[in-house]
């Protein structure tokens, strides 16, 4: 179901069967930007989705030996997602919003993003929403049973960081959903592959 809808998303890509619709609402959002502390708190939002940052966490977790089984596959899954990100990005050739943002910004920027092997700035699919979609879907999954409510509340992390990116005119609407998509689509494959139930099954002996 989700490969389904995954390609479904990448037919309306390629064919920029709605870019117009993309477009239409970004242009409307430009107008809402303005308001210091909006702007600088969506900039904030934004760069919690820095690549760097998901991954520095996969690493402490594989480094502890009771979590390493759960930093791997967060590791394998957000290395995955960033070679998947850097190439649809090529070919299905859904460039940026053209518009510029206006708005304020923070005065210190965090590194670039992952890189693309072509000249076009492409954005399908977002690659911040698919790496913290990521990381909300195999974590909370590991807190499921401890907290069987409360680990629900990791995806206002990518429920905030695709907001920001969408208002700092960065990412469309098909983006941030082809993000969330390939993201769960991708850890959840990467976690069957590596057995991601066996963390219970450890934390038990």
């Amino acid at each position: 179901m989700l490969l389904l809808a995954f390609l479904v998303l990448l037919y309306l890509a390629v064919a920029k069967t709605i870019l117009v619709y993309d477009t239409g609402f970004e242009t409307a959002l430009s107008k809402l930007v303005g308001n210091q502390v909006i702007d600088l708190t969506m900039d904030v939002f934004t760069e919690l989705g820095w690549v760097l940052y998901p991954i520095f966490v996969s690493i402490i977790l594989f480094i502890i030996k009771r979590t390493r089984r759960l930093g791997m596959v967060l590791l394998l899954s957000l290395l995955v997602g960033s070679m998947v990100v850097a190439y649809m990005r090529c070919y299905t050739g859904y460039e940026k919003p053209a518009l510029d943002y206006l708005g304020a910004h923070l005065a210190i920027k965090s590194g670039a993003d992952v890189g693309v092997p072509c000249t076009i700035e492409g954005t399908f699919p977002a690659g911040a929403t698919m790496r913290t979609t990521m990381f909300a879907f195999i974590v909370g999954y590991a807190l499921s049973k401890r907290f069987p409510r409360g680990c629900y509340l990791l995806w206002i992390y990518p429920i905030v960081v695709s907001m920001s990116r969408l208002y700092l005119l960065q990412e469309y609407p098909l983006t941030v959903a082809a993000g969330v998509v390939s993201g769960i689509l991708i850890a959840n494959i990467v976690s069957k592959k590596l057995k991601i139930e066996l963390i219970f099954e450890k934390s038990k002996t």
